[in-house]
């Protein structure tokens, strides 16, 4: 079982009944984290989807920097949400951000995420990398490294990594185990070009799952979930 993970979810993985964040949603989520942390130490990256995409905003005309700060902003918005979900539940939750926001919450250091995940709380990473350019998959990919996860979680809306998209191509095969280097060679999608490599070259795995299925994250935690793995080539 795996004693320290880095969570990454999508802001859709907050929507619900038309809604950019549903409070019904955030509840479960919060549970579903609170049951998890029982048994592992938990960090999570949220991404900004649900409310502003960068590169969306960058196709409209905007400027990419300018987009990519506010799609940075967006992961902020989540993660306060995200927080006070987890607080109702009656699990200590702290906040820190890639970019200062002095009176919503603590700027990120290394130092202080291992101090509060060694007191049992989960930390939230906001603001992304805090730079433009860089995806949240890339953010959580170095968090996850810099607080020594054991695992990267990637949450999607189906059971695993496959060969096309399930929902387009009956036919799609799913992968139990597959290689950074195939999903890389595939250009599967599973996480940004960047993200992957980073994993790859420092050896952290990602076991890839549905995050819609209830109780699911302590099961892949656990080792018991159904997921794909992500990681070194096997012999």
């Amino acid at each position: 079982m795996a004693k320290r993970v880095l969570l990454k979810l999508s802001g859709e993985a907050l929507e619900g009944d038309g809604s950019p964040l549903e409070p019904e949603t955030l509840c479960r989520v919060a549970n579903e984290i609170k049951e998890a942390s029982v048994g592992a130490q938990i960090g999570v990256v949220i991404g900004g989807g649900n409310l502003f995409r960068g590169l969306s905003g960058a196709a409209k005309g905007m400027d990419r920097t300018a987009a990519d700060t506010m799609g940075m902003l967006a992961t902020l918005m989540n993660c306060i949400a995200l927080q006070d979900a987890l607080q109702q539940a009656d699990q200590p939750a702290t906040l820190l951000s890639a970019i200062p926001v002095q009176q919503i919450c603590e700027p990120f250091s290394r130092r202080r995420t291992l101090e509060l995940l060694n007191k049992g709380e989960v930390v939230l990473f906001a603001g992304g990398t805090g730079n433009p350019y860089f995806t949240t998959d890339t953010a959580a990919a170095l968090r996850g490294l810099e607080i020594d996860a054991e695992v990267m979680l990637k949450a999607t809306k189906v059971d695993g990594v496959y060969d096309k998209d399930p929902a387009r191509h009956p036919d799609a095969k799913r992968f139990d185990t597959i290689s950074y280097d195939e999903v890389l060679e595939r250009q599967l999608g599973v996480m940004d070009l960047t993200a992957i490599t980073l994993c790859r070259d420092n050896n952290l795995p990602l076991l890839v799952f549905d995050m819609t299925q209830p109780g699911t994250i302590t099961k892949v935690i656990s080792g018991q979930g159904h997921a794909t793995w992500v990681g070194p080539r096997k012999s």
